[in-house]
C-alpha cells in the first residue's frame, strides 16, 4: 500500500514587536503550530540629559543591532500612537518612530501601523493580553501586563523583564497582533 503524502510542516513566523519611546521596548516572537516562543526581548534606556539627536541616535543604532541580531521577520507591528500627554511627549514618541522606521528601512522593513486597521491603540494591546489572567483590562498597570505576557509565552512567573517593562510591552504588542490576527491559538497559555 503506497505511502500517504505528508503535509510540510508550516513555516515559522517571526513578527519583531516595538514599543517605541526614546526609552524603547523590542520583542522578537515565533509561531510554531500556533504557540508563541520568546526569541528575545530587550529595552534600553536614554537620557532625559541628553539632546534628542543623540537620544534618536541611540534608538536607531539599538533598533538597528537588534533587527541585525535576530532577522528575518515576517511581519513588524507596532504599538499605535494617539497622542501625547502634551507636545513635548508627541515629540518624542515620533522621535523615537523616525529612528525605528531609519533602523528597518536598510534591512527591507516596514512597520505595520498607521494603514493597518484595526489599530494596535494600548488600550486595545492591554486589554488583550490581560485576558488570559480572567480580566481584559485596557487600562492594566506594566506588571499586571507583563504577568500576561510571562502567561502567554509560558514563561516562568520570575522571568526578568527590564526595569520599566518595556521589553514586556514589545512582547505585549506583538501577542494582541498575533489574537487579533488569529495566529496563535488562545488555550495555549491557559
Amino acid at each position: 500500500m503506497p505511502k500517504k503524502p505528508t503535509q510540510p510542516k508550516p513555516k515559522p513566523l517571526r513578527i519583531l514587536g516595538l514599543d517605541l519611546s526614546l526609552s524603547p521596548g523590542i520583542a522578537a516572537i515565533e509561531v510554531r503550530n500556533r504557540q508563541p516562543h520568546l526569541i528575545a526581548a530587550d529595552s534600553v534606556a536614554t537620557s532625559s540629559g541628553d539632546p534628542d539627536a543623540v537620544r534618536s541616535a541611540v534608538v536607531e543604532s539599538f533598533v538597528s543591532q537588534f533587527v541585525y541580531a535576530h532577522r528575518p521577520f515576517d511581519v513588524v507591528v507596532r504599538e499605535d500612537f494617539t497622542a501625547g500627554r502634551n507636545k513635548r511627549a508627541t515629540q518624542t514618541v515620533f522621535s523615537a518612530w523616525t529612528s525605528a522606521d531609519r533602523a528597518l528601512y536598510p534591512f527591507g522593513y516596514v512597520a505595520l501601523d498607521i494603514d493597518d486597521p484595526p489599530k494596535l491603540a494600548p488600550t486595545y494591546v492591554k486589554k488583550t493580553v490581560t485576558e488570559i489572567l480572567g480580566k481584559a483590562n485596557g487600562k492594566a498597570e506594566k506588571d499586571e501586563v507583563a504577568k500576561a505576557v510571562r502567561k502567554w509565552l509560558r514563561l516562568p512567573d520570575d522571568y526578568p523583564f527590564r526595569k520599566g517593562y518595556d521589553d514586556s510591552d514589545a512582547c505585549a504588542v506583538i501577542l494582541a497582533y498575533l489574537i487579533r490576527e488569529n495566529l496563535i491559538d488562545m488555550e495555549v497559555a491557559a
